[in-house]
């Protein structure tokens, strides 16, 4: 699990960065940048909002 996490966000790094440059050559300005990393921050909170964390119950072996 903690290398899907890692190379995730590796990707959307590379994918920031590029989109980035991308949108300023394309629009002159990284505000297309912004407004799609506002959009997707808020996605991630929605899609994360029914997660229920609950602490694993284990039985005592001695």
């Amino acid at each position: 699990m903690y290398g899907i996490v890692f190379l995730s966000h590796q990707i959307g790094s590379f994918f920031g960065a590029y989109l980035g440059g991308l949108f300023h050559d394309l629009y002159g300005s990284y505000d297309y940048a912004w407004y799609l990393a506002i959009a997707l921050s808020v996605f991630a909170a929605i899609i994360h909002l029914p997660i229920k964390e609950q602490a694993v119950l284990r039985l005592k072996t001695e």
